[in-house]
């Protein structure tokens, strides 16, 4: 569980320090080569931390400490989730191994999402929200303008 924690303690953390870099790097500056090389480095190891070493964390703590097996059947709260084999009424059976296999898939959705989000947030760097200068409306709605200027 420590492991695991940790892993995600250091992507938040990278995660952060992408963000700060991000509102501190200004736009069109040209990169050096030194720059270019760290932050493929940078990029390099939070991909393969998100890809590899999270996913990995979560499937030795499930299989070793939560004990997740293919003979420990999940049933749900209250047994609503008990297969038909089981005496229940759910048409299949799911075990541990399959709850932990999907824990594990929605770990990389997040990644993948996470990493458009950083890309994104990236590429807009520096660029402003549309500010519109605000009219004074009439009460039907309408902008109100002065007699002989233009709108």
């Amino acid at each position: 569980m420590v492991a695991f924690l940790l892993s995600i303690v250091v992507t938040v953390v990278l995660v952060a320090a992408i963000l700060a870099y991000t509102r501190r790097r200004p736009v069109g500056v040209p990169v050096t080569w030194g720059e270019a090389m760290f932050g493929a480095m940078i990029v390099f190891f939070a991909m393969f931390w998100v890809y590899g070493v999270v996913p990995h964390q979560w499937l030795t703590w499930a299989d070793n400490e939560l004990n997740w097996r293919t003979d420990k059947l999940f049933v749900g709260p209250g047994g609503i989730l008990r297969a038909q084999a089981q005496g229940g009424s759910f048409p299949f059976t799911i075990n541990y191994v399959v709850i932990r296999d999907i824990i594990a898939s929605g770990i990389y959705v997040v990644a993948v999402a996470g990493q458009i989000a950083l890309w994104m947030i990236w590429q807009n760097r520096g660029k402003k929200a549309a500010t519109e200068e605000k009219v004074e409306l009439s009460s039907f709605g309408r902008p109100l303008v002065r007699e002989g200027s233009e709108a």
